[in-house]
């Protein structure tokens, strides 16, 4: 029970890989607050019939209005936001697209939940963390930035985006006693991704392949890092993109 007393809000945490975050942080006893567009509620009632303190919010990640709702009725429920994991994002239903072929919206809209969506999160969240003395951010970021992965240029700037907003956002809460670090997943067969057969025609085969552990990688993969993360065991660690993907991108 290392998070005891901790409250954690986790962005798209209603499914995949937020789901089984905020499950684990649960079971090291926080309280986790649930923000996602869809299925908030649901999960969040799943989650507390098995004894865990959750909440549910209904929220769009692009929306100020929306994170400072969330903010509000963490603290109202629980007291404050001690942890927060941006997990929000789009990439499941991206289709694979050479960069010339790709609609400026499209881009617009990627760069809005996996870059703004980061930043409003943060903005809305970090308040709550000053006042309580420190605080936890960890940005779901990808291991594809590191490689290079072609045709799929708006998803892989943004993730691009977010490990350069961590290192940036690390200096700015130093001071503050708040850690800022970057999970970096590698292709990860939560549901939505197995929904995207395109997504697993292209990429399943030819990343298993390219691992140093030669398998598929489960939301579960992730859950052991967020939690260290999370924890007072990572109380001098900042700034930084833990890579959990197998041994794929190495750095």
């Amino acid at each position: 029970m290392k998070l005891a007393g901790r409250t954690a809000v986790i962005t798209g945490g209603a499914q995949g890989i937020g789901r089984a975050i905020a499950t684990r942080l649960a079971q090291d006893g926080a309280a986790v607050v649930l923000a996602d567009v869809q299925q908030a509620a649901e999960t969040a009632r799943a989650l507390a019939a098995a004894g865990y303190k959750a909440l549910g919010v209904a929220a769009d990640v692009t929306s100020p209005d929306d994170l400072a709702r969330v903010a509000a009725e963490a603290r109202g429920a629980f007291g404050g936001i001690d942890i927060l994991v941006n997990n929000a994002a789009f990439f499941a239903s991206i289709e694979p697209t050479p960069f010339e072929d790709i609609d400026p919206a499209a881009w617009r809209r990627v760069m809005d939940v996996n870059t703004l969506g980061v930043f409003l999160a943060a903005r809305a969240c970090v308040p709550e963390m000053k006042r309580r003395g420190a605080g936890r951010i960890i940005n779901l970021a990808s291991g594809a930035p590191i490689k290079g992965l072609p045709f799929m240029l708006h998803y892989v700037t943004s993730k691009g985006a977010v490990i350069a907003l961590t290192r940036a956002l690390a200096r700015e809460l130093g001071p503050h006693n708040i850690t800022v670090n970057a999970l970096a997943p590698g292709f990860t067969l939560s549901e939505n991704i197995l929904k995207n057969t395109a997504h697993v025609a292209k990429f399943r085969d030819a990343v298993v392949k390219s691992r140093a552990i030669q398998r598929d990688e489960h939301p579960e993969d992730l859950v052991g890092a967020a939690s260290f993360l999370a924890s007072d065991d990572a109380a001098f660690v900042t700034g930084q993109t833990l890579v959990v993907d197998g041994g794929s991108a190495m750095v």
